[in-house]
């Protein structure tokens, strides 16, 4: 029997209350899957009930094999060994005790058939290019990109019938991306991504569409989805325009007949005033014009109430996702201003950066190099959350820095209490008439910051920035995208490309980068920040850095 995930009239909702699937049905078989949706959609949440972390408030589902699951946040015990990561360590240490001479049965109980358990093991690690960390090391010793990286290799040793990739490849440096793709496109059996990483998206073999609690199939990857969805989307505007049309026609109609019946009963009376024709006579005709008037207005209002539901089911039709609309207000540097120096500056962990490095005006500066390279040390020394081991990182203009973890949200705290820490001068009104661009309309402004989602999280810690007083003139973002879909993604890029302010973005992301006019280009490899181009960054998601 092949491998297959199948839900039927699955329902869940968090103990909250809110609903996030009702009568759900939807099946996955052999193939790569990409499952896309707006953030709170319910794509992780679905990811968790087939793995069997969540459990359904109603209907089923049914996992035809075993089922691996690469989370959307890897948290590992940094004690663990790389073999304990792995799952091989006991059948490991069986080997080596044969090896040694020891021939207990229970030594080859635990080992079975496995005997190139150790050798299957380095060349999964080597694929994800992870030959260099060997089996004895421990998790604390690695990055954490490493340590995705080591999930997945897990997963793969253990070969499930059905993989479950959650954004993957955030907080994966470009070498380390191609890897994963590479382990993506040659997976044989069931596969099922969530992510925003477009090139990720561009190896499936088909997208499933999670919309309002719905599941829309598309044939392709990406790319063809977005073609295909676009086509729909015209024609769906096309609709909307046509019933709009109808909607104006049965108004204009119903408004002559209306006309009609009061000339009707305008004229009716006059003739009955007037006395021209037997009472009786009259006052039958008066009845029946008013039957024959009424049954005609009656009819152009149902044909008015036609349109209109016809042009609500075009109007839904019509995709309408919400997406982050931010405002960067006076943010204005000017050209030649000096916003940040970095003179002889040696941070912790070995990394440094020689000489005198100035940032000017609205400069735009792409902060790369491999995991563990040294980038958010350098980004939290300037925000001065570390201090240097030597030389000193001087800021000139009021800065902000939004983190990878986001952890400048205090979790017992609503969205708006949050935003008010950044900015306590502003009123109660404004600062929520403000969080309702970027989605956080109503009681969603109430929820506590544990509760939101990984979307949710970013969109909140980036509003507390961005409100805060003073408006940030130096905006500096490790790894933005991570957890954003596709359309915030957009629109952040959207924001910053209006931003005035200078700006520094550590990113993994190229289209991302490409996307928001970055001016220069800086590499941290082998402890050094030396000037680069795209070109160069392209080799070094080629593994050549």
């Amino acid at each position: 029997m092949s491998a297959s995930v199948t839900c039927t009239a699955l329902s869940f909702s968090w103990p909250d209350g809110s609903t996030v699937f009702e009568g759900l049905d939807v099946s996955f078989g052999p193939g790569r899957t990409g499952l896309v949706g707006v953030n709170g959609s319910g794509k992780s949440t679905l990811l968790k009930l087939v793995a069997g972390e969540l459990t359904p408030s109603d209907g089923t589902v049914k996992v035809a094999g075993a089922v691996g699951c690469l989370p959307q946040n890897v948290t590992l015990d940094t004690a663990l060994r790389v073999d304990e990561v792995l799952g091989i360590a006991a059948r490991r240490a069986a080997l080596h005790a044969i090896e040694a001479g020891d021939v207990s049965d229970a030594h080859f109980e635990t080992l079975g058939d496995d005997w190139d358990v150790e050798e299957r093991a380095l060349v999964t690690l080597g694929e994800l290019g992870l030959g260099h960390i060997g089996l004895d090391r421990t998790v604390g010793e690695v990055s954490g990109g490493e340590s995705v990286l080591l999930g997945l290799a897990a997963l793969l040793l253990r070969r499930p019938d059905v993989l479950l990739l959650d954004e993957p490849t955030n907080n994966l440096d470009l070498y380390a991306r191609k890897r994963l793709y590479a382990a993506v496109t040659s997976w044989p059996g069931v596969l099922i991504v969530v992510s925003h990483d477009r090139e990720l998206l561009d190896l499936v073999d088909q997208i499933a569409d999670l919309h309002t609690g719905e599941v829309t199939w598309y044939g392709g990857n990406f790319s063809a989805y977005e073609e295909a969805l676009a086509v729909e989307q015209e024609a769906a505007e096309r609709m909307v325009r046509v019933a709009e049309a109808d909607v104006r026609k049965q108004r204009r109609e119903l408004s002559d007949a209306r006309v009609k019946l009061a000339r009707r009963k305008r004229y009716g009376q006059k003739m009955y005033e007037q006395k021209r024709e037997p009472k009786i006579v009259m006052g039958a005709r008066r009845r029946a014009a008013q039957e024959s008037a009424g049954k005609h207005r009656i009819m152009h209002e149902e044909r008015l109430a036609e349109a209109r539901e016809r042009l609500d089911e075009a109007v839904e039709a019509v995709r309408d996702d919400d997406e982050i609309r931010v405002e960067l207000p006076y943010t204005a540097v000017p050209p030649g201003r000096t916003v940040l120096t970095l003179e002889n500056l040696e941070l912790a962990h070995g990394s440094r950066v020689g000489g005198i490095l100035d940032l000017r005006g609205p400069e735009r500066i792409a902060l790369i190099g491999r995991n563990g390279s040294g980038k958010t040390t350098l980004l939290r020394t300037i925000a001065g959350e570390l201090a240097p081991v030597a030389g000193e990182a001087r800021t000139q203009v009021p800065l902000r820095f939004l983190p990878q973890r986001l952890d400048v949200l205090d979790d017992e705290l609503s969205v708006v209490a949050n935003v008010a820490r950044f900015a306590p001068g502003a009123t109660n009104n404004r600062i929520r008439a403000r969080l309702a661009r970027f989605l956080f309309r109503g009681a969603r402004a109430d929820q506590r910051a544990a509760t939101l989602s990984g979307g949710e999280r970013f969109r909140a810690a980036l509003a507390a920035l961005l409100l805060a007083e003073p408006a940030p003139q130096l905006l500096m973002l490790d790894e933005p995208t991570n957890n954003l879909d596709m359309a915030s993604v957009r629109q952040l890029t959207t924001a910053l490309e209006s931003y005035q302010g200078a700006l520094i973005v550590a990113s993994h992301d190229m289209p991302f980068l490409e996307s928001v006019g970055i001016t220069r280009w800086l590499l941290m490899a082998d402890g050094e920040l030396t000037a680069t181009t795209p070109e160069e960054v392209a080799r070094l998601g080629e593994g050549t850095a």
